[in-house]
């Protein structure tokens, strides 16, 4: 053989002194032949470097052991623990995990989709549940479980988990509300479509206070990073100086907002409260810990996972649940803490 050249299954047969069909089967069902067989295989294909062409076997089995899990990035901390819930479900059970960055764009999803549906998965994970009509048409006529997540849909296409953005928005607004503050803040950057949601929720419950929050809103197109978070708070001072609270549409922003306001000299949450979203694990070591809406990423990701296993499993039956509604709380912590000053000494 070429050295060049890939081995191929019947230079693996050759080499075991077997027929090819036999080195397929030790491959694919290694059980089904004996020890000593499956031995003299094994040293042919690592002797060999033999790479299966599982394309070609899924042909023929229609099985290929591939998830295709689509997310909005693979920087932000929240799809890494979300991602490795999925892998912890899958990959013990056999399945390999194809993951698809599509940077926050619908247009790169839809090619996304199309692009996994080429190495025919056994199912799909997408996060969010705002695809394109074409996306949307390729996921119902896969033929295969689809689990949208991350968000709650009213009309899923088939398998739902997720929170409703709009209601964690309203609830970071209360809880600073319930706190005494009134003129709260939001930043946001990039709008997709939960952070749009997590927005609409901020308005809503500051309108059922009749609260104003006009300047009170600090928006960037930009992709979010932590200097952005003090950027935004700058804009807001300039316009609303006595703002006392600020909700941040994720924890980046949150800890940018914390930083600038340490370079400014305002105390938090004395001076200013501050709410992140998502929890991430930075929040309970910043100085002092943030405040922040925790979310269920890794019972999400976890839950499609099982929610395949079960339906491939199931030869196709759906488990009794379909939709799932993880819901969210908020961690609270000393960012909007009220602080105690201490007691003066005597003399």
């Amino acid at each position: 053989m070429n050295k060049k050249q890939r081995a191929t299954l019947a230079d693996v047969a050759r080499r075991a002194g077997v027929s090819p069909v036999t080195v397929s089967r030790a491959i694919r069902h290694p059980d089904m032949v004996s020890e000593e067989l499956r031995e003299r295989i094994d040293e042919a294909v690592k002797k060999l470097n033999y790479i299966p062409n599982h394309l070609a076997s899924a042909l023929a089995s229609t099985r290929t052991h591939i998830v295709g899990v689509i997310v909005p990035s693979l920087t932000n901390g929240v799809f890494d623990d979300y991602l490795g819930a999925i892998q912890d479900v899958l990959n013990p059970a056999g399945f390999q995990v194809l993951v698809l960055n599509v940077r926050y764009s619908e247009i790169e999803e839809e090619k996304a989709i199309q692009t996994l549906m080429g190495y025919h998965p056994e199912a799909m994970i997408v996060a969010g549940v705002d695809q394109t009509p074409r996306s949307l048409d390729l996921l119902r006529h896969a033929g295969m479980p689809v689990v949208q997540t991350m968000d709650v849909s009213g009309a899923p296409i088939d398998l739902n988990i997720g929170l409703d953005h709009e209601a964690a928005g309203a609830a970071a607004v209360r809880h600073l509300y319930e706190l005494g503050h009134r003129k709260i803040a939001h930043l946001t950057a990039r709008a997709d479509p939960r952070a749009r949601r997590r927005h609409a929720g901020y308005q809503r419950q500051m309108a059922a206070y009749g609260l104003s929050t006009e300047g009170l809103v600090g928006a960037s197109p930009r992709p979010s990073d932590v200097a952005m978070g003090g950027e935004l708070l700058d804009e807001i001072l300039a316009q609303v100086p006595d703002v006392s609270a600020v909700f941040t549409c994720n924890d980046d922003l949150a800890l940018g907002t914390l930083f600038e306001c340490q370079r400014r000299g305002l105390r938090v949450p004395d001076d200013i409260a501050i709410v992140g979203f998502n929890d991430l694990d930075f929040c309970v070591a910043a100085v002092p810990t943030l405040t922040s809406v925790s979310i269920e990423r890794q019972q999400m990701g976890r839950w499609a996972a099982e929610s395949i296993l079960e339906i491939i499993r199931g030869s196709g039956k759906r488990p009794k649940q379909t939709r799932v509604d993880v819901g969210f709380s908020i961690k609270a912590r000393g960012s909007t803490a009220a602080t105690r000053k201490p007691a003066r000494k005597k003399g």
